[in-house]
């Protein structure tokens, strides 16, 4: 049965701090092409990639991949607080796959998902009301340590295997990235009550989450001024990896370093794991065509912006060649 993909960044920073209109004004014309895309596809059911922010998943018990046959939004930057609507049987169907094909998955009956999850889902379906049945799948993007890239590529490919035997229109969703370092902690160089966040925290007050909140907004702001206490934002690293899945080979971070990641595109740049699993599902449906690619960097938002949608070529339309598109080179990195 057919499957079609959506890929994109997200970031909590929009509408809190966000760029000149014009640029705002930009993304929002891309991701409603997106939508528009979604529309066309109808899709039955959705497979979500997605990380985490240690919202859901810390440090008391942290899987490198968790399948959800339940799922709750967390409701934080202001996103929608409750249950999603997960396929159950389905969620089932892609771990018992998963394992099968030899690529180790958590399952959970209560998953808790954050803005990770639920703000590409409002990008391409504008409310919870109006979600098709989901498969929530999560992928740890910031808790160190991480496995090699290519089991992300492993996850996405049972993924995709299992969703073409659903009988079901699929949309698949990779949500994360691209180079991005925003302030996101690090259990080595956390302080105690850091520490005991990330490893116990789970469904913080009210009034502590408006704290970390207000301090994501507050170091954005000092980003885009120009601050140079964070990893910058790298075009020829995004533009690296968008070509690399343009060109369909979803192999292509198989043999990089988890420390390639970090210095190329700072500590998040690791949520791209979510692309490669998506990509990687579309992919065991044979060639497929990138019919939307857009990309701008915006400090504002921490975040290399990126929004791509594809299909499999027999069933994909002719590329929307207005869409602007990243004019980086990425040779050095070709290269390293």
């Amino acid at each position: 049965m057919p499957l079609a993909l959506c890929a994109s960044s997200h970031s909590p920073l929009i509408g809190l701090h966000d760029p000149a209109a014009d640029i705002a004004d930009e993304v929002h014309a891309q991701l409603a092409g997106a939508r528009a895309f979604v529309e066309e596809f109808d899709p039955e059911l959705v497979l979500v990639f997605a990380p985490d922010h240690y919202n859901g998943f810390l440090y008391e018990l942290m899987p490198s991949f968790c399948v959800g046959a339940a799922a709750t939004s967390v409701g934080d930057y202001g996103l929608p607080k409750g249950p999603l609507p997960v396929d159950r049987d389905a969620a089932y169907a892609l771990a018992r796959h998963a394992l099968e094909s030899g690529v180790d998955v958590a399952l959970s009956e209560a998953m808790q998902v954050d803005h990770g999850f639920v703000q590409p889902l409002l990008f391409l379906f504008g409310s919870v009301e109006k979600l098709p049945p989901l498969v929530p799948v999560f992928i740890n993007c910031v808790a160190e340590p991480l496995g090699p890239a290519s089991r992300a590529r492993l996850l996405g490919e049972a993924a995709g295997r299992a969703m073409a035997e659903s009988g079901k229109r699929v949309l698949i969703v990779g949500s994360g990235g691209l180079s991005h370092d925003p302030p996101v902690p690090r259990m080595q160089n956390a302080t105690p009550e850091v520490a005991e966040r990330i490893t116990h925290g789970r469904n913080p007050t009210a009034e502590q989450r408006r704290v970390r909140e207000s301090r994501t907004v507050a170091a954005a702001g000092e980003f885009a001024s120009g601050s140079t206490d964070f990893h910058d934002l790298n075009p020829e690293f995004d533009a690296f990896v968008l070509d690399a899945f343009e060109s369909g080979d979803t192999t292509a971070f198989d043999e990089r370093s988890t420390d390639w990641f970090v210095e190329e595109g700072g500590h998040s740049a690791h949520e791209i794991r979510t692309w490669i699993a998506a990509y990687g599902a579309l992919s065991t449906q044979g060639d497929y065509e990138m019919t939307r690619r857009y990309y701008r960097p915006i400090k504002e938002w921490f975040a290399g912006f990126a929004v791509t949608t594809a299909l499999p070529k027999d069933t994909a339309q002719p590329k929307d060649t207005a869409q602007p598109k990243d004019t980086a080179q990425p040779k050095e990195l070709a290269a390293q």
